[in-house]
């Protein structure tokens, strides 16, 4: 075989000095000439189903002026799974999934949940990270896999900046709480502050209100209209919110400064690449399980504890029926397993091409799931403790989203021994959490944005400046949600930029194009290339019919279902702010289609032709050369024959 081999699509590589070695299906990786020297480059193929012989070379790409740069890979496999498990395990998976199981019928919740994490989350993760493996590509660059379908490339980066932008607002908040929690007493747990207001009432207790009147002259009935310190804290304080999204105001300085603290905590975990990511999240993805557990063991010996857990756990059998439950569940899970965004697309690029991405996949997706409803164990058990502290029903104090972290959880802290000390934990914990899955996101658009440019582009420190340049720029759009009217463009970019509407529609996108444009078959065999045997058949049933429905079922009753965005239940926003928050997920969601017409406008020939040429996969030298260890050499596994009849060759580099 000559040095360099080409595949379909005309990608192609070339040895230096150094023995060449190839592979068919099931040999071992054979020497066949020279001695090792410096480098060695391994022809591994895929041969043509049924065919056995092997592909005749290609002549040799011109040589490139200047080579590619050497793609990173994670210094260990398990940087990869605490990555993915930093990034994929987030804030949602603590206040989020226990909400939604209490509010669905207890225990009851877990049937759609698991059963949708079976046909449509495990699928749709799997083929991200397996895609983003053999590819060696970003999220916009994987997509040459189909380039008539680029668009959808662009459009996970446009969701992702937007998570990004708004997403570290939760992390400044989390961080001011963390801050204010240092001190003898709460800030949130008294009035008579700067920000209190005249109806702020320091009444926690049901048994001060037992004989009918409290705080004085008021009635129990006259204090449920009281508000307290805590609300007042978060919106008077933190917030300080205005009358509505056309009111901005002035700027927060405190919490802009712990904006600006958390973007430099980003900046430094991502600036070096996968090499110092992978170090980082051992710390940032483990230690919140550590605090979890501390406050588990702490919830369980609360009193009304028990009662909080039953009420999670109890099952409403006639929840079943009810189309929302399945809907919430849907939602959830491509939520909790942040499948659209490009970043776990990244994640996988960044992995030997023999990883065994298919384990991880399984692994990964139980850590996620085991997350979650863990998490509500401790959830309940502290709201159960504020319900019989108040002598109210645990309905009253349930609650999801920063309403949980930053109103209930601190309403509860406060009636606890050594309260500052709870507060601390638990902020720690959220900003841990959420840092983790910040800086992975900005990892992702990153590795997009620095593939999607040529080699010829490339210059010292680029990838320095082009984070620092990232930062910068969501930093100041973020001043927008640091104003007054701050957390109404907060609500607009959370409920419409990143909503399960655009990650459904991008889910049913990748599904379709994987398995009926590429081709899912097809596909299946360049995984067993990666990992030496094909996947379960139902991994492919998933991507050709069940996931696809799944997704267009539950994106049509969003859309039938659709209701305007409200705050607190009570403003309404203008029409202009509608406008707005549409323009977010547009701007997504029609990356798709208009970059497909467009390719069809520009390319030539009739509509088929067109058609054909831009599906065919563009196989280029970036994502075929790797790196295998001289230990690889001479075990490779049996490699399983593509089944469309033509030959791939996979380029691969060793250093010896």
């Amino acid at each position: 075989m000559a040095k360099g081999a080409s595949s379909e699509g005309g990608g192609g590589g070339g040895g230096g000095g150094g023995g060449i070695y190839s592979v068919s299906s099931g040999d071992q990786l054979d020497k066949k000439s020279g001695g090792p020297t410096a480098s060695a480059t391994v022809a591994v193929m895929c041969q043509g189903a049924g065919k056995g012989e092997p592909l005749e070379p290609h002549p040799l790409p011109p040589p490139l002026a200047l080579p590619p740069p050497q793609r990173e890979t994670w210094t260990r496999q398990m940087d990869f799974i605490m990555s993915c498990v930093g990034f994929a395990v987030g804030l949602g998976n603590v206040w989020r999934f226990p909400y939604l199981c209490y509010k669905n019928g207890g225990g009851v919740f877990l049937i759609p949940y698991l059963l949708i994490a079976l046909i449509g989350g495990i699928p749709i993760f799997f083929l991200e990270i397996s895609l983003g493996q053999f590819m060696k590509a970003g999220s916009i660059n994987v997509w040459n896999i189909a380039p008539l379908f680029k668009g959808l490339g662009f459009a996970s980066m446009v969701i992702v900046f937007y998570c990004n932008t708004y997403y570290i607002m939760v992390l400044a908040w989390g961080f001011y709480y963390l801050v204010k929690s240092f001190t003898a007493t709460l800030p949130w747990a008294t009035c008579g502050n700067p920000w209190n207001s005249l109806e702020c009432v320091e009444i926690f207790r049901h048994e001060d209100c037992a004989n009918g009147t409290a705080h004085g002259n008021l009635t129990c009935d006259e204090l449920s209209d009281k508000r307290s310190p805590v609300i007042e804290f978060w919106e008077n304080k933190v917030l300080n919110l205005s009358g509505g999204l056309e009111f901005p105001g002035a700027i927060n300085w405190e919490v802009t400064l712990c904006l600006i603290a958390c973007w430099v905590l980003v900046y430094f975990c991502v600036w070096k690449g996968v090499k110092s990511t992978g170090k980082i999240v051992y710390f940032t993805a483990t230690f919140p399980y550590v605090v979890l557990i501390i406050l588990l063991i702490r919830g369980v010996m609360l009193p009304g504890a028990q009662d909080g857990i039953i009420y999670y756990l109890k099952p409403d059998w006639s929840k079943l029926a009810a189309p929302q439950v399945w809907i919430d569940a849907g939602t959830q899970i491509f939520f909790s397993y942040a499948i659209g965004l490009g970043a776990l697309t990244a994640l996988g690029s960044y992995n030997r091409f023999n990883n065994n991405c298919y384990k991880d996949a399984i692994i990964l997706a139980l850590i996620n799931s085991g997350t979650s409803f863990f998490s509500g164990f401790v959830v309940f058990s502290i709201l159960g403790f504020m319900a019989a502290e108040q002598g109210v029903d645990i309905s009253k104090v349930a609650e999801s989203g920063p309403g949980l972290a930053f109103i209930a959880y601190p309403r509860a802290v406060t009636l606890m021994p050594i309260a500052p000390l709870w507060a601390a934990l638990f902020f720690f914990m959220l900003l841990l959490l959420g840092l983790d899955s910040q800086f992975v996101g900005v990892e992702g658009f990153i590795t997009g944005i620095l593939d999607f440019f040529p080699a010829t582009y490339a210059f010292r420190f680029q990838r320095e400046v082009t984070v620092a340049v990232t930062c910068i720029v969501c930093f100041f759009i973020e001043l927008s949600m640091v104003t007054e009217g701050g957390m109404y463009v907060f609500q607009l970019f959370d409920y419409y930029s990143a909503s399960g509407t655009t990650l459904l529609w991008q889910a049913f996108w990748e599904c379709v194009v994987i398995a009926w444009v590429y081709g899912a078959d097809r596909f299946m065999d360049d995984i067993a290339c990666m990992i030496g045997y094909r996947p379960s058949s139902w991994m492919k049933w998933c991507w050709m019919f069940l996931t696809p429905l799944v997704c267009l079922g539950i994106f049509f009753f969003n859309v039938a279902y659709y209701k305007p965005l409200i705050y607190n239940n009570s403003y309404t926003y203008p029409w202009w702010g509608e406008a707005i928050g549409w323009g977010f997920a547009l701007s997504s969601m029609l990356c798709v289609p208009l970059t497909a017409l467009y390719k069809l406008i520009r390319a030539k020939g009739t509509l088929a032709e067109r058609w054909h040429h831009l599906t065919q996969p563009i196989w280029g030298l970036h994502h075929l050369e790797y790196k295998v260890p001289e230990s690889d050499i001479g075990v490779l596994t049996t490699l399983t024959p593509v089944s469309d009849g033509s030959a791939k060759v996979v380029i691969l580099e060793s250093v010896m």
